[in-house]
């Protein structure tokens, strides 16, 4: 199973989209620090989430989110 997320920072005004195999490590990943470059809006948790069966369709998603229809998309959805 494949996830695409979104993680909202609790510090600051910050989403992080992305797409992943295990949802709780990739979390634990990024509040470790993993990802340089989020680093500093540490920590995070899990906002949103959608399942498939495969990677590429978790990645196509995961582009979804990122543009301005998937990002009003995704501001009627996420819990604030």
């Amino acid at each position: 199973m494949y996830y695409a997320y979104v993680i909202k920072s609790e510090v600051a005004d910050f989403l992080y989209k992305g797409h992943c195999e295990d949802l709780n490590k990739r979390l634990k990943e990024h509040n470790s620090g993993y990802t340089e470059s989020i680093k500093k809006f540490i920590p995070f948790r899990i906002a949103y989430f959608e399942t498939f069966s495969t990677r590429n369709e978790a990645i196509q998603r995961e582009k979804y989110f990122k543009t301005a229809s998937g990002r009003r998309y995704l501001k009627s959805k996420m819990v604030p």
